[in-house]
């Protein structure tokens, strides 16, 4: 087992607003300001969302995402960037591919791929065949790799067929997220079968929804695997729910975690090199 490993932050994500959490960083500033405290403990790749700087509602913009990606990028060159695609609140290919367009420094190293349709608790998010395999023809285009979500065992079927449509190359990098009410629970045996399955190359890490997220984030860092982790899935530091976490928080809960395991996260640098980007 490798002793280092992907340690990729969540900090925003599509439903958390400051009335449910004054600690969710919304704007271009508030989350770099995060990604730079994390960044400083250890993490390595950054999963972003976006937001319209008027309502804080989800947004495509591009130009929201260049504002985050440019910052970042001044001060830590070497952290592996990830642009949303999600389809929880946009239907169209345009928009939901709009951030794969920045160029240059600008352009992200990482573009999401959810290999199916799933319902969460109030919303669904749908990912139809076309739109995957338009998403993943992009992304191949454009010199982006895609962040394989997978948050049941057959999504995980769906990237051997995108391989076989030489749609995706290696090496894959998935985010194996447990825990959401229709689909694989968070427990070793769904964990230990979704591990399995994977095509060889792959890099991976564990994520957990609501109060699963660190009882998954500590079964990625025992089964050698990487941590998705951040107020994206969860935005409560005790299960039962009477304290609201920061994101430096439960990043340095999982360290501590990471630590006693003998694990620590790759640099920067070494993230770049074991996900090929």
């Amino acid at each position: 087992m490798d002793n280092k490993f992907i340690l990729n932050f969540t900090p925003t994500g599509m439903i958390p607003t400051k009335e449910m959490t004054p600690h969710v960083p919304t704007q271009p500033d508030e989350v770099v300001s995060q990604v730079f405290e994390v960044a400083a403990v250890g993490v390595n790749m950054v999963h972003l969302h976006a937001r319209d700087p008027q309502s804080d509602e989800p947004t495509y913009k591009k130009d929201i995402y260049a504002k985050m990606i440019g910052k970042i990028r001044e001060k830590h060159p070497d952290l592996v960037i990830c642009v949303s695609t999600s389809g929880r609140t946009f239907s169209e290919f345009e928009k939901r591919s709009e951030c794969l367009d920045l160029t240059g420094d600008l352009k992200p190293d990482f573009g999401s791929l959810t290999l199916s349709s799933l319902n969460f608790n109030k919303i669904a998010s749908i990912n139809t065949p076309a739109m995957i395999q338009d998403l993943a023809q992009k992304m191949l285009d454009n010199g982006i790799k895609p962040e394989l979500e997978v948050f049941d065992l057959g999504m995980i079927n769906y990237a051997h067929y995108l391989i076989k449509k030489q749609l995706i190359k290696e090496p894959y990098y998935f985010n194996l997220i447990l825990g959401n009410i229709a689909c694989a629970q968070a427990n070793l045996l769904s964990l230990g079968l979704m591990v399995k399955e994977l095509p060889g190359e792959s890099v991976w890490a564990v994520g957990g929804i609501g109060q699963d997220q660190i009882k998954m984030n500590a079964m990625g860092i025992i089964a050698g695997g990487g941590v998705r982790i951040g107020l994206e899935d969860n935005i409560y530091f005790d299960n039962e729910r009477t304290r609201l976490a920061t994101n430096i928080e439960l990043v340095q809960r999982i360290l501590v975690v990471a630590q006693a395991m003998g694990r620590t996260p790759y640099s920067q640098k070494e993230a770049r090199t074991i996900l090929g980007c």
